[in-house]
This record gives C-alpha cells, sequence and structure tokens, in this order.
C-alpha cells in the first residue's frame, strides 16, 4: 500500500499553513497528498441554514478543501493532490487518519519568536494518541523560512535548507526516530544536529565541590555515548553532515534554541497505552510550544 501524506484542513490560517508544509513534503518524498477535512456532525437544518452571504455551512465544508487542493496543484505542478471529507470529533479522525499515513501534518497557532505555538486541544490530543509521526507547523510557515539565508541576509527558497535538529537522549531512544530524522536531513541535503541534553545524577552533586573535574568527566561520558548511538546511523547516511552536541543543560532549553536556525525538529515520545489524558512528556511539551520550527513528533517504545 502507497502511504500517503495527510494534512489536516479546517480552513483556518493554521491549517492552510500546514497543507503547503504538507505539499512541499509530499514532493520531496515523491507521495501523493491528502487533505482530509473534519467537521463535527450538526442536525440536517442547522447545516443547510444561510450563513453571512447565503452560503450554507454544508457549502462552506466542500468549498474550504475545494480551493486549497486547486491551490496547490497550481502551486506545486505534478503532486497528486486529493480531498476526504468526514463527520466526526476531529482528534478522533485524525488520529485513525495517521495510521495509514506516511506522516500527519496539522497547523498550530504561531505568535512569534518567543510564544512559539500555541497547540490547542485537538493537537495535542493526536500527538499524544497518533501511531504515525504527526509534524506541527505554525500559521504564517513559509517554505523560505526552512531555508539559509541569501547573501543579502534574507531567507529565500533558492538557498539550501536549514539543518533538521533531533532531540536524543542516548538513555531512551528509538531508532525508528533517529532514522526519521536522518532521511528528512537526506531528503533536503542538510545537515543533521544532535542535541542530547542530560542532569548529573544527585549524588554527584555534592562531590563537584571537592572534585571539579568530574563534571568533565562525566560529560566525555555522555558524549561518548551519544557518539556511539549515532555511529551505524553516520555509516548509513554517509552524505549527512551530523554535529552532535551534548551539553549539561534543561533538553528542551537546547531544542528551542537550535529551533530557530532549524528546518524541522525532530522528536519522540513514549507511547502510553492508556486512552485517558494526553501525556507527551516535558521535554516534548516545552518544544511543541516554543519552537519557532516546524516540530515532527514521533511514537517510540
Amino acid at each position: 500500500m502507497v502511504r500517503t501524506v495527510f494534512a489536516g484542513l479546517d480552513g483556518s490560517a493554521e491549517s492552510l499553513a500546514a497543507a503547503e508544509w504538507a505539499a512541499r513534503e509530499a514532493g520531496l518524498r515523491g507521495l501523493p497528498l491528502r487533505l482530509l477535512h473534519v467537521w463535527e456532525p450538526v442536525p440536517e437544518p442547522m447545516a443547510q441554514a444561510p450563513l453571512l452571504g447565503g452560503e450554507t455551512l454544508q457549502h462552506w465544508s466542500e468549498k474550504i478543501p475545494r480551493d486549497a487542493a486547486a491551490g496547490i496543484r497550481l502551486r506545486h505542478p505534478g503532486l497528486e493532490v486529493d480531498v476526504q471529507h468526514a463527520p466526526g470529533r476531529p482528534a478522533d479522525i485524525l488520529a485513525e487518519a495517521a495510521k495509514d499515513a506516511e506522516l500527519l501534518v496539522l497547523g498550530s497557532r504561531g505568535t512569534g519568536a518567543i510564544s512559539g505555538f500555541m497547540l490547542g486541544s485537538v493537537g495535542l490530543s493526536v500527538v499524544a494518541h497518533a501511531e504515525r509521526p504527526v509534524v506541527l507547523v505554525r500559521a504564517g510557515e513559509q517554505d523560505a523560512d526552512e531555508h539559509e539565508p541569501d547573501p543579502a541576509g534574507i531567507p529565500s527558497a533558492a538557498t539550501p535548507f536549514r539543518p533538521v535538529v533531533l532531540g536524543l537522549d542516548t538513555g531512551d531512544h528509538d531508532d525508528s526516530v533517529i532514522e526519521f530524522a536522518f532521511e528528512e536531513a537526506a531528503l533536503r541535503e542538510t545537515g543533521l544536529r544532535v542535541v542530547s541534553g542530560w542532569n548529573l545524577p544527585p549524588y554527584y552533586v555534592y562531590g563537584l565541590t571537592a572534585d571539579p573535574q568530574l563534571h568533565d568527566e562525566i560529560a566525555r561520558q555522555k558524549a561518548a555515548e551519544l557518539a556511539e548511538v549515532l555511529r551505524p546511523w553516520r555509516q548509513k547516511y554517509p552524505t549527512v553532515d551530523v554535529v552532535e552536541v551534548s551539553r549539561s543543560e534543561s533538553p528542551g532549553r537546547q531544542l528551542v534554541d537550535a529551533s530557530r536556525e532549524a528546518s524541522l525538529v525532530v522528536l519522540g515520545r513514549r507511547v502510553r497505552r492508556s486512552p485517558i489524558g494526553t501525556h507527551i512528556g516535558p521535554v516534548t511539551h516545552a518544544v511543541l510550544h516554543h519552537s519557532t520550527a516546524p516540530v515532527a513528533v514521533l511514537p517510540q517504545g
């Protein structure tokens, strides 16, 4: 079965930015794009009731994805684009659609470099429960934002891609997340920056005063662990230039800082089998709310 890049679409600026990002990603992967328009069912009289200007709710539910698809076909000649309508709870339908997707792309309201994402309940629920990669894209995200500035200092789609950033915990990682990050870097013909943050064990803290070299020894150990995890992937993707960053600092803060110069941030999240709650972990939560680049979240373990 040929997988498809899905994009959730509701007509908002966030979802339109997500659809455009999904179109670019589908083009890089050589896959079709499906725009998934989900609406919560309403009684038939309400669906047929005229809204502002005389059009009905049903009219707009059909027009929004149709117009979006037409625009994407014009901007991305040769890309296969289709539209799927589905009634139901958006979070449930989108998470179910992700099962058959190469990846699912959703929009998230962006409020600038400081505040980053405003992740709504639907996006949070999908990220927490989807079985495939989910990418969150800010409203206003442009193709040029993913590229290096031109000689005049202006971002341009004609320049190389900014690097992909991977957040990696050497003690709790999943090969599928690492492979996804390397593949994204290879597709973009760009580098991969691997960020691994760590904290000193509590029983080391008091020893630092007596032995100031202890921190450096632990840092060397952590850097060696990161290098060992990445060694087979460097061999598998020899064209991807890898920069390893292992630092005693909050992983979330490091990844948010790195996102300012990234085309994509890749994270894993621990799978939780309970259908109750939307636990995605503190690092993923922080990055999703403050990253200035699109964020891909993959289930792991």
